[in-house]
């Protein structure tokens, strides 16, 4: 092989090993991120991830995809929770009050009676607030993306109909993995019963818990309903879900990427919100039809009065007394 024929060849090899080393840098870049919701398949968080992950391969050219697992094919919210963390769930959708176990400020968004209404909330979070929470879960291995709604939460039982605090008197009621959760329901005069969320109907259908506590859809879709006759509006809660992403899956994303992550995870909640409308009202429907007794007229003064020995603990840390203060100035 002459000169000029050796310099050819010399220089297709090297635009040949360019090419593969783009290719594989390429390749390295694309992934399927793992997303983990205890709901069930139809529940709105999983239709929000699924509507996310449609617009994130879209936005991306179809490097990443976001493969949705539901129902606890992960496993309950405190294990998938340690499992982002650590990496190996890459999104996963949470209550603020399983999550306050790991980042404080989530407690705070989990205390009773803090919001005045739904509206209230979604000011709240939608607002700079919102913004400086999410910003706040790095230090402790998360990347907060977006809030989704989770309604208010009341009281259900399976003995006797709710109307005061004394009806509260020993009844075993399940509450979230949480000590504030807890602590709030032996303030109610309950006896509260930590339970993983997956393990609820099993507690009523045995009788090894009287009651639970959570919003209409989960009420009706976990079947707590035919389990459970009396449902008493005491809506203590009004704690939002929250998406977060794993640090260490933020951290192998380009800037670009995070944005599309962060906006479309912004959309999704928007998303969520038009769902969840529509199903709180089905399943209230259903419960009403399935002869299901609400009590709505339950004085909830003596039980937001109950309240003042968990705020006066929350308040010793100065942070969290400052962002409770400023959530009541929203209007």
């Amino acid at each position: 092989m002459n000169v000029f024929g050796r310099a050819r060849l010399q220089r297709t090899v090297v635009v040949v090993a360019a090419l593969l080393l783009t290719a594989g840098s390429t390749t390295a870049l694309a992934r399927e991120f793992r997303a983990a919701d205890t709901q069930n398949e139809d529940y709105p968080t999983v239709q929000a991830l699924r509507f996310m992950g449609r617009q994130v391969a879209e936005r991306s050219g179809g490097r990443h995809e976001i493969k949705v697992f539901h129902s606890r094919q992960l496993g309950e919210e405190k294990e998938t929770l340690e499992q982002t963390r650590a990496g190996a769930i890459d999104l996963n959708r949470t209550n603020v009050a399983l999550i306050g176990n790991l980042v404080p400020a989530m407690n705070v968004l989990a205390l009773p009676f803090l919001f005045r209404s739904i509206e209230h909330m979604q000011k709240v979070l939608d607002g700079p607030i919102g913004d400086e929470i999410l910003g706040s879960f790095e230090p402790y291995g998360f990347v907060g993306l977006a809030f989704y709604d989770s309604g208010a939460r009341s009281i259900y039982n399976s003995n006797r109909p709710v109307r005061s605090r004394a009806d509260l008197e020993g009844l075993r009621i399940r509450v979230q993995q949480s000590e504030q959760m807890s602590a709030m329901m032996r303030a109610l005069g309950a006896t509260p019963v930590e339970l993983p969320y997956g393990q609820v109907l099993t507690g009523l259908a045995t009788k090894l818990i009287d009651g639970a506590e959570n919003n209409w859809p989960s009420f009706v879709t976990t079947d707590h309903y035919r389990h459970a006759g009396h449902y008493t509006l005491t809506e203590h809660t009004m704690s939002p879900e929250v998406l977060v992403m794993s640090l260490k899956a933020w951290e192998t994303l380009p800037a670009e990427d995070r944005r599309i992550f962060r906006e479309e995870a912004r959309r999704s909640s928007q998303f969520m919100r038009e769902k969840w409308r529509d199903l709180e009202e089905q399943s209230r429907k259903q419960a009403e039809a399935a002869g299901v007794v609400i009590v709505t007229d339950i004085d909830k003064r003596p039980l937001e009065a109950a309240m003042t020995g968990i705020y006066a603990r929350a308040q010793q840390d100065p942070a969290s007394a400052k962002l409770i203060e400023r959530i009541r100035k929203v209007e």
